[in-house]
């Protein structure tokens, strides 16, 4: 079970973490930053929503580390979290920025990142 609770928690990290770096723009698109706003006020909003990304990959990769009692080496914990990202932000992106769009090179790289998590998995 605690294979799947690491994954689930990589999927909540980079939710927050991909909101932490891009989301930013989008406020600023919403006019609730502006380009006149600080930089340092981004940032600290930037790592409020940092801080609970943190406490869910922590976790995350202690847990699902093979030397913790999990079931993933770290080269397997890193391409998992990798496609998790790519994911999630592909995700955020189409939803959130209305005025990008999918091709078929992005349908290109998610082969290779599947061939990826084939190939770190395999014995």
């Amino acid at each position: 079970m605690s294979k799947y609770y690491t994954i689930g928690l990589l999927i909540v990290s980079n939710i927050f973490m991909t909101f932490a770096w891009y989301g930013h723009l989008k406020l600023q698109q919403a006019k609730v930053f502006t380009s006149s706003t600080p930089l340092i006020m981004v940032i600290l909003c930037s790592w409020l929503l940092a801080l609970p990304e943190y406490a869910c990959q922590v976790p995350a990769n202690r847990m699902g580390f093979v030397g913790n009692g999990g079931y993933y080496t770290l080269m397997q914990l890193k391409v998992i979290q990798e496609v998790v990202s790519l994911s999630v932000f592909t995700v955020f992106v189409t939803l959130y920025f209305n005025e990008e769009s999918l091709h078929w090179n992005h349908l290109a790289a998610f082969c290779c990142l599947i061939m990826a998590v084939y190939f770190v998995f395999m014995k």
